[in-house]
């Protein structure tokens, strides 16, 4: 396991989870200047300086019942509400999304080029924020530093590590089984044409050498493929050509995104009851997202300004239903962190159980320092 992946599942999973939000904030017309707002709301609390310090420390991939909680509070960071049930939805799409443009990268660097390709979307959508705009690029500058001497190893290591994250997770996408690139059954179709790797070629020839380095035969053979050699490698620049197009935004042209549990994740959903069975990362888990949330600066609505609920369903009935029908064992609901019977918590952490728990009690005001929670809620 890579203690550098985090970074890159966080950012990559924040796209898509931004591509999503703006393709439904279009589709329910909301006013363009709240739509601006909540996406500048939540590009700002995501790219905040504290929280991208923690996120780049080395450090293992936790649950996805952990990460899911904090985008839900990066989701609720402005004006928007959401329910349980687009919740939910939000976040399969997301992991879905990105699940696939790892299964793809031709080459494990790639990953890095995934990343950018979200970055420069989501700069698009804060042209008229230069503040933000300076949080986002200076992301990318940590990316480049952390990110741009690893080796080619290292890099299979960071994707052998998300591969393990997504590997229990086959729900179906309409989209993506509308382009046929995924079937019935959850799992993805891998293409046999395109592009090759850059820096490799098109397979098809087996070459021979002798005890000296010299080529002596060669023998063709058929890959019942279609490929091509790659036109150029994609800039790792701030600015430039990434020449990959995974990772940009599919939503761009408005079109119904629905999603599935497959057969297989029913079943599964069985075995992983994450909710239910004791986990012995609990209270890494609790100083993670101690650790992250403190980072957040959420900000409190100013003025007058109502707030409003996003559907991702097409209507209030569809989103009902996905409620009744979603297997219990894969709702992120709660997330039940057996550690309260440790003496020696903090009360911070104490607090953010509660806050798991999405028990809104009044809070008496304590010191940013002392209360990274009450950090997130009262910057």
């Amino acid at each position: 396991m890579s203690v550098r992946t985090l970074p890159l599942l966080f950012l990559n999973l924040g796209g898509e989870m931004l591509y999503i939000l703006d393709q439904r904030l279009r589709a329910q017309n909301i006013p363009g200047d709240k739509a601006r707002k909540v996406l500048n709301d939540i590009i700002s609390t995501m790219f905040n300086r504290k929280f991208m310090e923690e996120l780049f420390k080395p450090q293992e991939l936790y649950s996805k019942k952990a990460l899911r909680t904090v985008y839900e509070r990066l989701a609720h960071a402005s004006i928007m509400k959401l329910n349980q049930a687009s919740m939910d939805k939000l976040y399969d799409l997301m992991t879905m999304a990105f699940k696939y443009q790892v299964l793809l990268c031709p080459r494990p660097k790639d990953v890095l080029l995934v990343t950018f390709n979200h970055l420069d979307t989501i700069k698009g959508f804060i042209q008229d924020s230069p503040t933000i705009l300076q949080q986002v690029d200076e992301t990318f500058r940590q990316l480049t530093e952390i990110y741009g001497g690893l080796s080619a190893g290292e890099f299979q290591l960071i994707r052998q590590t998300l591969l393990i994250f997504f590997q229990d997770l086959h729900i179906r996408v309409s989209m993506f089984l509308k382009d046929k690139v995924q079937n019935n059954n959850g799992r993805f179709v891998l293409p046999v044409s395109g592009p090759v790797p850059w820096g490799t070629e098109v397979p098809g020839l087996i070459r021979m050498f002798n005890n000296k380095g010299e080529e002596v035969k060669r023998i063709e053979f058929k890959h019942g493929g279609n490929y091509v050699p790659a036109p150029k490698e994609g800039s790792f620049e701030l600015y430039g050509d990434r020449v990959l197009k995974l990772g940009t935004n599919m939503y761009s042209v408005n079109r119904p995104v629905e999603t599935h549990m497959s057969g297989s994740s029913k079943n599964l959903a069985s075995r992983t009851q994450e909710s239910i069975a004791p986990n012995p990362l609990a209270k890494e888990e609790l100083n993670f997202l101690a650790r992250l949330m403190g980072g957040m600066e959420i900000k409190k609505p100013s003025g007058p300004e109502p707030g409003f609920r996003l559907n991702l369903f097409t209507t209030d009935e569809e989103e009902e239903q996905a409620a009744l029908t979603r297997p219990e064992e894969l709702s992120y609901e709660v997330i039940n962190i057996q550690a309260t019977q440790d003496q020696q918590r903090s009360e911070e952490l104490a607090r953010i159980m509660g806050e798991f728990e999405m028990m809104e009690q009044p809070r008496l005001s304590t010191s940013k320092g002392d209360d990274l929670l009450a950090m997130m809620d009262e910057l």
